[in-house]
């Protein structure tokens, strides 16, 4: 009876190391889990940014070709494609810098 008390005891003590590696294991894999959570939103957010350098880029190419092709319209002098091509970048920029200021809004309420 001594010996059987004995492996009761001895079983209950391995059975609590058992649980308890099994908290820890449970808290690891969490802890894992939020990472991963935090890792997949800079993720979205750096394609977010990515994506906002990519169309900036765009748009600064488009005011430099419209540039160049005033410049070009000036050189020839040809004042009247120089002055319908100012005016075309003129309303550009204002469309750009809309769209700009719009996708800013939308950014910083988002960041709330």
């Amino acid at each position: 009876m001594k010996k059987l008390n004995a492996i009761m005891r001895k079983l209950r003590v391995e059975m609590e190391k058992r649980s308890e590696e099994q908290k820890e294991i449970k808290e690891g894999q969490r802890h894992v889990k939020e990472k991963c959570e935090a890792i997949e939103l800079e993720c979205e957010q750096l394609r977010n940014e990515t994506n906002l350098i990519i169309q900036q880029s765009a748009n600064t190419q488009s005011r430099l070709v419209l540039m160049f092709q005033i410049f070009k319209a000036r050189e020839d002098q040809d004042f009247t494609i120089a002055a319908k091509l100012t005016q075309a970048l003129r309303e550009l920029i204002t469309m750009q810098n809309k769209i700009e200021a719009s996708v800013e809004n939308c950014g910083a309420s988002s960041h709330k």
